[in-house]
């Protein structure tokens, strides 16, 4: 819109130039109104703009701190779980460590009894096992027993006093034939 020269307004004398600017005074005025009117309703959605990204903020921010907090008992339970883990690998370790030191004290006093049984003692040891054994009969019952007692596949069983329980029927029955 064009602007109004008020001092030719006020030396106007004709009336269609005072219509003319009131007409233009009223434009303008309802112009304005408008503005006016479109600026409040700006700045209201901008206070609700506002207040709604504040309640965003807090909102974000709370699920912030709810994540932090998760994330620092899910770290605190991960490092229990650690420490559970440590310790059942170091309980493993002293076990082995322990099994692996009884294991070398059960084969020194294997290696111990061997050598003790490879001499007369384990020969002498056999005999007495079948003494009473006089018939054919009472000797394969003895021997069975002595098998079921001594066999490799028995939990407590040992191979060497298997071989040598044979040894010793095999010499009987071929003496007794």
């Amino acid at each position: 819109m064009e602007m109004i020269d008020w001092e030719e307004v006020s030396r106007a004398e004709d009336i269609d130039e005072l219509k003319e600017a009131k007409l233009w005074l009223f434009q303008e005025n309802i112009r304005l109104e408008n503005a006016r009117r479109e600026l409040e309703t700006s700045q209201e959605d901008f206070l609700k703009e506002r207040v709604q990204l504040r309640k965003e903020l807090e909102e974000l921010n709370r699920r912030t701190i709810q994540e932090r907090k998760r994330l620092k008992e899910e770290n605190l339970f991960f490092e229990k779980k650690l420490a559970i883990l440590q310790d059942g690998f170091r309980q493993l370790d002293e076990d082995r460590r322990s099994f692996e030191r009884q294991k070398k004290a059960l084969e020194e006093r294997t290696s111990y009894v061997r050598e003790e049984r490879g001499g007369p003692v384990m020969e002498e040891s056999v005999r007495l096992l079948f003494r009473g054994a006089n018939n054919p009969l009472a000797l394969r019952k003895r021997y069975k027993d002595l098998v079921k007692i001594f066999h490799p596949d028995n939990l407590f069983g040992d191979e060497e006093m298997a071989q040598i329980i044979n040894r010793e029927y095999l010499r009987r029955k071929g003496r007794e034939e």
